[in-house]
């Protein structure tokens, strides 16, 4: 006699791919067959129930594919998201990426197709939805839950800037990428006695330099939350470039971090759905900067800058240890609170402990690093009084 089905629960990751999305993927439906319940997966973030085709000779295997204990055992382990992923925003859908089935009644140059979601939801019989993504992802989760899903998410972004938790799926490995990368990086500054300038990923928030900078990974940090003055870091750098028996110094520049009276460097004009234009190339001034600037602090004599932008190279490849059993955690935290019929919540990680909060905390204040208490703003390094009773991550709690 087959099993009945208490209900269906559908799982998407949206936004940016991080180490550790397969293992929270594969948690959610392990725990939810055992429980009796059917497990479906979204394609492609929000676009897959966007662009699903409510009629069952249609072909949506490129929307959402029905898992099993198979397909995410065979993909638990490993990185990105076998779901694959995108930014799309259903609430303000460009024209041109209307679906070709709905282009007839969607014409306007921005489009809520929230409507549609909710009808596409109910066609597959959605009982439950646990979204996976950042603040963007998560953020449109809340409008679904206010129209009346059931929706239960889980905080994800390298970034670490989900409001409302001291942890998101994903930035553990981005740290660690950047301390291992940087020291490899070191044997050819020091050969070459030059200042190392490199790049990280971080949009609004420092965490991604501060972090690796603290373990000893960089020399100065430089963050979106404080304007930093160049004559201020090349002075620091030659600094530490002349106490160091290999002459050469490190600085960790965050994607998001601005000159003194200036503002945030973009690689182009083009905005995502979500009205974030692309961050990048506040390395490369930096270094440009500092190789001018360097005579002034270094008898005249200039000092010749290697510059690195980490880039992808941190959110790739499979995760480390704690983006593999974080992802496990949240994952049955998720069914935990489906199984008690809970929902509109964001499961999470506060003073080492897993919880869960309402989901539209990520609709607040920003998440983003407390400068008086953990930067030195005149140093550009990370500052502590103590670590007793902080989070595993130090600066990353509420």
């Amino acid at each position: 006699m087959a099993k009945k089905i208490k209900g269906t629960i559908a799982i998407l990751t949206g936004g940016g791919d991080v180490p550790g999305l397969n293992p929270a993927i594969r948690a959610i439906t392990i725990r939810a067959i055992r429980e009796g319940y059917r497990v479906i997966g979204l394609r492609r973030g929000w676009a897959g129930i966007v662009e699903l085709i409510q009629d069952k000779k249609a072909d949506n295997s490129n929307n959402f594919v029905e898992l099993t204990q198979i397909i995410v055992n065979r993909a638990g382990r490993t990185g990105g998201t076998f779901l694959h992923s995108s930014r799309t925003r259903p609430s303000h859908l460009p024209k041109a990426n209307v679906p070709k089935h709905l282009q007839d009644t969607y014409e306007e140059e921005y489009n809520d197709l929230t409507k549609v979601v909710l009808d596409n939801l109910n066609y597959l019989g959605v009982d439950y939805l646990i979204p996976i993504g950042g603040d963007d992802t998560l953020s449109y989760a809340v409008r679904l839950y206010k129209e009346g899903v059931k929706v239960v998410a889980i905080p994800k972004t390298m970034d670490n800037d989900v409001p409302g938790t001291d942890y998101c799926i994903g930035f553990s490995t981005c740290i660690t990428r950047t301390i291992n990368m940087t020291n490899t990086l070191r044997t050819s500054a020091g050969s070459h006695e030059r200042f190392l300038v490199l790049e990280v990923f971080g949009r609004y928030a420092g965490y991604t330099a501060m972090l690796p900078t603290m373990a000893g990974a960089a020399n100065r940090c430089v963050i979106p939350e404080f304007k930093f003055n160049i004559d201020n870091l090349t002075e620091r750098l030659m600094e530490d470039r002349n106490e160091n028996p290999s002459k050469y110094s490190v600085v960790l520049v965050s994607e998001g971090a601005m000159f003194e009276g200036g503002e945030m460097v973009f690689k182009d004009g083009e905005k995502d759905q979500f009205g974030h234009a692309k961050l990048g190339g506040i390395g490369e001034l930096v270094s440009q900067r500092l190789k001018e600037l360097s005579p002034k602090y270094n008898n005249g004599k200039k000092v010749n800058v290697i510059n690195q932008k980490l880039g992808y190279l941190v959110r790739g490849g499979d995760p480390d240890a704690i983006d593999s059993i974080v992802p496990m955690a949240y994952g049955n935290l998720a069914l935990d609170l489906v199984l008690k019929g809970v929902h509109g919540r964001l499961v999470v990680l506060k003073n080492g402990r897993y919880d869960n909060v309402p989901i539209d905390v990520v609709t607040g204040e920003s998440k983003v690093v407390n400068i008086e208490k953990f930067y030195n703003t005149d140093r550009l390094c990370p500052t502590y009084n103590s670590f007793e009773m902080n989070p595993l991550f130090i600066m990353t709690s509420d």
